[in-house]
């Protein structure tokens, strides 16, 4: 695990040696490493998701933003948070972690070049790993800002994006609701980018966590705001839902950050003072707003193309 701190990778070194062994007590012998990292991945995102819930339903029962006649199913959203956190993520996580950087290392060993890094460009950093997770941290979030404005930018893309904003009930659920082609190309994204800089191998998953975790909060369908200079660096839950509007859907959206709002500060599309309640897509259909999981996928790849053909950027936007 070159380029993690050292006693993070004996306490992960130590949990992962347990769990293999564990599986090979139960047979799994022969594919006890890979399962190990699976479970290990696997545990971390369930954890994470846990976290998650237990923060965001009371902020969502006690001091909601909004509250709806007859609430939809989330069913599916549910669907979507379990995915993420048992299959999609462990299957990133050890594509990135256990093959892909022990690849790449070796390429760039056996030539005697030396990764890149940003303690490589900044020496001083390796003397604070805490600091250099937040670099890093804030580089990829900054890579995703720009990945999430081009998706509203281009047509095709937009079709598959729009799944996400066709959720008409914001809650905390609904950040995991996403295609999976969409899915495919964030995280192939921030694999690039994190290569690029010599992300640890470690510690790019526990990236993906932070960002899943601060997601979940944006999207809660909550009142409790973070003040005037934290809603200025990180992503509120009214500074999201903003980007979630109507009136915002496909190319006229705002508020692009995953995490970090000063991105959208920096560059111009940020929007503070507006006090967005109802959400969605007018020109999503209705499968893709209370579909069952397939049903969700299968619209969003009818929107994609028909979004391709005709060249449109955006659907019509509705007047609220």
């Amino acid at each position: 695990m070159r380029h993690a701190n050292p006693l993070s990778a004996a306490n992960v070194d130590c949990i992962l040696r347990t769990i293999q062994s564990s599986l090979a007590r139960l047979g799994f012998g022969p594919y006890s490493h890979a399962a190990s990292l699976w479970v290990f991945f696997a545990g971390c995102g369930v954890a994470e998701l846990s976290i998650s819930f237990l923060i965001c339903t009371p902020l969502e029962r006690f001091w909601p933003l909004t509250n709806w006649p007859k609430r939809n199913s989330i069913a599916a959203d549910v669907a979507y948070a379990f995915f993420v956190r048992i299959v999609l993520f462990p299957l990133i996580a050890y594509f990135e972690f256990h093959w892909l950087r022990q690849t790449l290392d070796g390429f760039l060993h056996a030539r005697a070049i030396t990764p890149l890094s940003l303690t490589e460009l900044i020496p001083k950093l390796a003397s604070w790993p805490a600091i250099a997770f937040i670099a890093n941290f804030a580089i990829l979030d900054l890579a995703d800002y720009w990945r999430h404005r081009l998706s509203h930018r281009i047509g095709w893309w937009y079709g598959i994006h729009s799944l996400h904003h066709a959720e008409e009930q914001l809650t905390f659920w609904s950040d995991d609701r996403s295609h999976v082609l969409e899915d495919a190309i964030t995280y192939v994204w921030l694999i690039a980018v994190g290569l690029a800089i010599g992300v640890p191998s470690m510690q790019f998953p526990f990236l993906i966590l932070c960002f899943r975790f601060l997601g979940s909060i944006s999207h809660a369908n909550t009142r409790v705001g973070y003040g005037w200079l934290g809603e200025h660096i990180f992503v509120s839950p009214q500074f999201h839902r903003t980007h979630h509007a109507l009136r915002a859907a496909g190319r006229r959206s705002c508020n692009f950050g995953t995490a970090l709002s000063l991105w959208d500060f920096s560059f111009r599309t940020a929007r503070f003072r507006d006090h967005t309640v109802e959400t969605g897509d007018a020109g999503a259909e209705p499968a893709l707003v209370n579909g069952s999981w397939g049903e969700q996928q299968l619209a969003g790849f009818r929107r994609m193309a028909r979004l391709a053909r005709r060249g449109k950027k955006t659907p019509a936007p509705r007047t609220t």
